[in-house]
């Protein structure tokens, strides 16, 4: 997604602020040691197994069968007008609290709890707080003008009244989660706190992860049990639901789950992108496994990493991963695989969409995954030609690339419009032409380019012109600001 043109130094990576630099697939726990998985099939008529001590999973137990006769009635968009959100989101709802430390938490389990509880003694300087996790999507989505919400819980100590803050700026409404008969006792208890994530980072600029979550083996609220008329109410009146692996940090899966059925009940369409986390959910506990497997078959886009996508599949070409996702899911309309620098790639059943990235000086990733999974909404909401939802988030990401992480550092309006007026564009057609080679009839695969060619451009790729498609990109992105809806 990102041309990275930067020395990586200190200074650069890591400013006095604090905010920190990633790379994409950082895990949380940076004790788990979660061997590589395949999913050969989640076909529901026949077994699958995830190749990681071979843990055998079947669908039917789950009852999720979908006759393939039902799969294209099921996977209609109800963007109705009933739908009045655009996106929300479901759990994974954090303050990041970045900090330099002269060295990084010891390795051994009980070493780094108590690591963490010398920490959380005492609150840091608020200039080192940030707002996390999906909060990143929410914001980098209303920042195009969509219409948020997100779903989770948030503590009544001053981290949840900052993260409440932020997002009443932003213009995002939250919608608690939370047991009522259990108010008066989780109040009382650390359990019913916000969810910290302590990001530290050494003077070598290496990151160590913490958080409660990664010492106990249950969710970090794990006594939420139901969804409260509140929550489905909202999901109802949602057009995309949006689910990221790391929700399963806080949220029993369970919840998860269900909270998914209902979305498919009442026609809401559900984003997922399982992230680095979709590892050890494919070896977790049984509602771990039976969660991802829902969400892998029953989202209507699921967006990927190269890496994870053949981590789910055992194909190492992203665009036959993407294929197999593609046709093993029930509902599923797009797959969406992120290719780092050299762009993304959306594979439907007619065909295939690639969209080179643009070259930006790269100042810190963080961020980046949330900003052009918030576009790829955008662009799906607007129902937007594919090639054209692409370049707007390989832009969104890239922009915030350029700033110093997340939360409230993601891209703005106008970040995101200027680089795409500058159509600095990072073709590399011999990469592309190896990737879809044999994994697609050529004439089906549409790329943006450079070069102004109609119709299928030397037998090979479909070209769409990229000054024709930022002038259209442009022209819709523009008029928020233009009538002042969105300040830049």
């Amino acid at each position: 997604m990102h041309h990275q043109t930067l020395t990586l130094n200190p200074h650069t990576l890591i400013p006095n602020n604090g905010l920190r630099y990633s790379h994409p697939f950082s895990i949380q726990n940076p004790n788990s040691r979660i061997s590589q998985f395949r999913i050969n099939g989640y076909n529901c008529r026949r077994s699958y197994v995830i190749r990681s001590n071979y843990v055998p999973v079947n669908c039917k137990s789950y009852g999720i069968e979908v006759p393939v006769s039902e799969k294209r009635a099921i996977s209609s968009i109800n963007l109705s007008s009933e739908k009045e959100i655009d996106v929300t989101t479901l759990g994974n709802l954090c303050v990041d609290v970045v900090l330099n430390v002269p060295e990084l938490p010891p390795s051994s389990f009980d070493e780094r709890k108590h690591y963490m509880e010398q920490l959380s003694k005492s609150p840091p300087d608020k200039k080192y707080w940030e707002a996390g996790g999906n909060c990143n999507m929410a914001i980098a989505a209303a920042r195009l003008g969509l219409r948020c919400n997100v779903i989770g819980h948030i503590g009544d100590e001053i981290y949840g009244k900052f993260l409440l803050e932020v997002l009443h700026d932003e213009g995002i409404n939250v919608i608690g989660m939370r047991e009522e008969e259990d108010d008066i006792i989780n109040k009382m208890s650390s359990e019913y706190e916000t969810l910290l994530c302590w990001v530290l980072v050494d003077p070598l600029q290496r990151h160590g992860f913490c958080s409660r979550a990664d010492f106990s083996k249950e969710p970090a609220f794990s006594w939420m049990r139901t969804l409260s008329d509140e929550v489905k109410s909202n999901i109802k009146k949602s057009k995309v639901l949006f689910c990221n692996g790391y929700g399963f940090d806080e949220l029993p899966a369970g919840l998860i789950s269900r909270a998914l059925e209902y979305a498919v009940e009442v026609g809401t369409s559900i984003f997922f992108d399982p992230g680095p986390k979709g590892k050890s959910l494919a070896v977790g506990s049984p509602e771990e496994q039976d969660a991802l497997v829902k969400l892998l078959r029953l989202s209507d886009v699921l967006l990927l990493t190269s890496d994870e996508a053949e981590s789910m599949t055992g194909l190492r070409n992203p665009i036959a991963a993407g294929k197999e996702l593609l046709n093993e899911g029930v509902r599923t309309k797009w797959v969406i695989i992120k290719m780092g620098s050299k762009g993304s790639v959306l594979i439907t059943r007619s065909g295939i969409s690639c969209a080179p990235s643009f070259q930006v000086n790269v100042i810190d990733t963080v961020g980046c995954g949330d900003s052009f999974v918030a576009a790829i909404a955008y662009g799906y909401i607007h129902d937007m030609p594919l090639v054209h939802t692409l370049t707007i988030a390989n832009a969104v990401g890239a922009a915030t690339a350029t700033g110093c992480g997340a939360g409230r550092n993601v891209a703005n309006l106008q970040k995101v419009t200027e680089l795409i007026k500058e159509s600095n564009l990072n073709e590399d057609e011999t990469f592309w032409k190896i990737e879809v080679d044999e994994n697609s009839n050529r004439g089906d695969v549409t790329i943006l380019s450079k070069i102004e060619v109609n119709g299928n451009g030397n037998g090979f790729f479909n070209r769409v012109n990229l000054q024709k498609v930022v002038s259209e990109v442009l022209h819709r992105l523009e008029l928020p600001l233009a009538d002042g809806i969105l300040s830049s």
